[in-house]
Formats: C-alpha cells, structure tokens, sequence
C-alpha cells in the first residue's frame, strides 16, 4: 500500500499537480446541490427556490420549496417561464436562480448582486445572462426567474377572494421577493454575505428594482438598487401610456372579469383549468400585462410614497439611455406626431412639443426626446430627487451615450443609444460592432457597477486614477455621469428644463384619475 501512494505522490508531482478542484456540494433549502466547477468559478444553475406554481398553486404567492432526496445536480438551467409568445424550453414550473461565485469559501463573505430582466413583464427568462464576467469582479452573481405574462399578472375578483389579503395579480413581484428571500437564507453558503445584496435590472427589470424600493414585503432584503432604464413613479389610472402603466386592482379585476368571460370562465377553478396558451395567447389587459397598486405588495402611487419617506431607502445608481425614444414605434411624420402628442398629453401638449421641439419640421432627436424622458428619464430623474429629499442613502445617475454607429442609408443612421443596450455592456457580452471604444466602455461600467455591489459607490473604496470619478447626483446643479466609449464624464442632466415641463404633467395627470 505505501508503495502504492508514493508512485501516485510522483506520478501527481511529473503532472504538476494538476488535478481538477471537485464541484462544490452545498446545503440549501430543500436540500443538497451540485454545483460546476467552470474555470476559477463555481456554477450552480436550476435551483429552486419555491414550489412549482402549478395545479392549484397557479396565481398564488410563491409556496416553500418541495424537498428532496439525495443529492440534487444544478448542471443546467431550469425552464423559462411561460410567456405572451410562447417558447420551446417555458413552463409555469419556472422558480428557478442561477448562481455564479469565485468565492474559495463560505467565510468569503462576498458582494451579492441579483439580477432581474427585463421584457415588458411579457417574457424573459434568466437563462439569457451569464454571469461570469460579473462574478470574477469579486461578486457573487445571481439570476433569477419570475412570473410574466398572464401567469404573472393577472387579476379577477374570485382570486383576490381566496387570497388572506383580498389582492390579486403581482405573482411575479411575489417571485422575485420569494428569490430574494431566498439568497438572504443561502448565499452564506456560497461565500455571499446577506448583508451586502445589490438587485439590479433593466427595463421591465428596472421597473421591478423600482418596485421593491417601494414595496414593505421587500424590506431588508437587499442595501443596494442598480436600476436600468427602469422606474414606477408614474401616476396610476385607467389609462395607459409608457411611464404609466400602473393600475389600481378594482381597473385590473375588471379587465380580468372581462377576460375570464371571454374564455367562458368566471370562478378561480375554471380560470386555473385553462391553459397556459389560452391565457397568455392575448393580452389581459390593455397595455400588457404589468403589476398592480393593489395596497400590499404595492401599497400606493410611488411618487407619492417617496414623497412622503414611505419606502425601502437604499443606495441607488440609476439611469437610462440617449435615444430610447428611437425604440418604442415612433411615428416620422411630423403630424402623426403632434397629433398623437396632443392625444396623450391634453392640456400639456403645446407646452411639451415647445419644450421638446421638432427639428427643422421633422421628428428629429429632440422630438424624441419626449418619449425617452416620459417613459425612463423623467421617472429616473424624480427617483433620485424625491430619495434626496426624504431619505439619506446615495444616489448616483447616469446617461448611457453610446454612438451604435449605425451605417449612412439605415433608417437610424445618426441616432444614439436605444433601449437595451446598455445590458451587454453589463454583462460583458457586446460582439463587435461599428463602435471601436466598445470594449473600452464594457472595463468602466464593469467596475462602475461591481465597486456599486461591493461599496455602494460606482468609484470604489479607494480613489481610481484609470475610472473616472463619478460624482453624487445632487437636487441643485446635478449632474449625470455619461457612459461614453471615449471616456466617462460628468455633465448636467440631458434636457432637465423639458422635464420640469413633464414633471408639471405628470403632478396635473396625478389630479385627474
């Protein structure tokens, strides 16, 4: 037997040793995992961290995780979440996170940052991100699964019924605090510390962050909120344009009355026997599907809450990018636009297409402009001054301005940043394109956003000749720091006179729902 281990001892040492680390084995909720050793990381993917919400669990809040036996692989994602256009790998069994993490150890006690995506709260799925790149900043990664669609936010009466809170119609918000929920119980596990958790997100998932800010049932759950292109401070109504969505729950279960008739069901069990393609074939309610100020998970108009210091207060960074304007279906034709202007803004409509003109008779830029600000700029912009008025936690503000270089004769040619953008840049994932500085802009807001996870400011612990300084947005001459390939900088707000314009709409639209 000795002789045996000391020709294994040489044979190990002619190889340098190089023998594979084992796939980490960690203990969670419900039971054991496999993790994937991936070069300096390990990758668990498929965890689940709810019960299937399947069968009777349909439209209701996430349910503890089903044990298991044994020990359970997490070698690949779980299915995609069932969204309005269907999709080859979706099921309404879609609780599922993914983890990244270089840490060595559980006494590592790493930065957590929790990723949310976007999709109009129609599709998306987790499994479009990688987390690599992030993680081996130093961070532990996180990707997350929830609810969209119909199955994710749809209201009736019979289900707020049966529900101890009489609501319905926020289970993908629900799923996304169950996840949360989950981290603070488990990261520890692999070498994340609870205490340092960032929920970060774009779009659909910026709305979310938003949401969480706001919500009471997200309280502690997280120190810090990244939000991309993304924020609920819209008024709340009937009516629905981008900026806002939001409904109150009686508009929302009428809808869902309307709906649920239309497919001959009228009770919560005739509604959970229809199938996933008879629900999410359509639209449910006008605008899409979206969350709902229901009074608990979303207890009121966000402005206001924030306006009254009634909120999760947390170090935010935020901001939204140059042309989003260019990716929502804007007419070219000079008198669709001011007609389609004057239909959504009434008594503010002269005022905006003055502060937000026409370029030479033509929807130029600045025409644009109104869209981009009315949907992401102006809600992000009032996000940042209502939490420096009430709370006390940072908040820094940025404006992604990345020329896509799109080629002369395109129908964009000379346009900015569109929406999304800015998300593989985050992610570490922009192919090549007609930008040389691209790669340039991917190393800053790498560590822009991981320095946010690790220390709450985009500029690290210690001061960083090679990242440009980015300075804390201020209600009096503040600033927004521009993601730009050819260097980051600071500068004033981009239009902030046309959006004290749209801030005067949006307080009269508040007096007329």
């Amino acid at each position: 037997m000795k002789k045996i281990l000391l020709l294994c001892m040489v044979v190990m040492a002619a190889v340098g040793c190089q023998v594979q680390p084992t796939p980490g084995v960690v203990e969670v909720t419900g039971g054991t995992i496999q993790g994937v050793v991936e070069e300096d990381m390990t990758v668990f993917k498929g965890i689940p961290f709810a019960a299937p919400p399947v069968g009777d669990l349909r439209w209701k809040a996430p349910q503890p995780v089903i044990p298991w036996e044994g020990v359970r692989m997490a070698d690949k994602f779980g299915p995609s979440p069932m969204t309005m256009f269907g999709g080859e790998d979706a099921s309404e069994d879609c609780l599922y996170l993914n983890i990244w993490t270089p840490a060595k150890s559980t006494k590592d006690k790493l930065a957590v940052m929790v990723w949310i995506y976007g999709g109009g709260f129609s599709m998306g799925t987790s499994s479009s991100y990688d987390g690599a790149a992030l993680a081996r900043e130093g961070v532990v990664l996180v990707t997350i699964n929830y609810r969209v669609g119909n199955l994710g936010y749809f209201a009736h009466p019979a289900l707020s019924a049966e529900n101890p809170e009489k609501v319905s119609g926020n289970y993908g918000i629900l799923d996304q605090i169950a996840a949360l929920q989950w981290v603070q119980e488990n990261i520890a596990q692999f070498g994340g510390d609870p205490e340092k958790v960032t929920i970060f997100g774009e779009s659909a998932g910026g709305i979310s962050v938003s949401m969480l800010c706001a919500s009471p049932l997200a309280k502690g759950l997280f120190r810090g909120a990244i939000s991309q292109s993304g924020s609920s401070f819209g008024p709340f109504g009937p009516k629905s344009y981008p900026g806002e969505n939001m409904r109150a729950l009686a508009d929302a279960e009428k809808e869902g009355v309307e709906f649920g008739e239309s497919k001959g069901a009228t009770t919560a069990e005739s509604l959970r026997a229809l199938t996933p393609k008879e629900l999410n074939g359509q639209f449910q309610v006008t605008g899409g599907p979206w969350p709902i100020v229901d009074g608990y998970v979303i207890p009121d108009d966000q402005y206001n809450m924030y306006e009254a210091g009634n909120y999760n207060d947390v170090a935010l960074l935020i901001g939204y990018n140059s042309d989003e304007g260019d990716s929502f279906g804007f007419t070219e034709d000079p008198a669709q636009h001011v007609a389609s202007v004057h239909e959504r803004y009434e008594d503010y409509a002269d005022k905006l297409l003055a502060a937000y003109p026409l370029e030479d008779g033509k929807v130029g830029k600045s025409a644009r402009d109104l869209l981009r600000d009315s949907a992401f700029g102006w809600g992000t912009w009032i996000w940042g001054r209502l939490q420096n008025e009430t709370g006390k936690q940072p908040v820094y503000m940025y404006y992604f301005d990345q020329d896509p270089m799109y080629p002369e004769g395109d129908r964009k040619y000379g346009h900015r940043s569109p929406h999304g953008q800015d998300v593989d840049f985050v992610f570490q994932s922009v192919r090549p394109g007609n930008n040389p500085t691209d790669k340039a802009l991917e190393k800053y807001i790498l560590k822009y956003w991981t320095n946010f996870a690790k220390y709450l400011n985009p500029n690290g612990e210690k001061s960083d000749e090679q990242l440009p300084a980015w300075p804390l947005f201020k209600n009096e001459n503040s600033e927004v720091m521009v993601l730009t390939g050819e260097g980051p900088h600071p500068a004033p707000v981009p239009s902030e006179e046309a959006m004290k314009v749209l801030d005067e709409y949006f307080a009269w639209r508040r007096t007329q729902e």
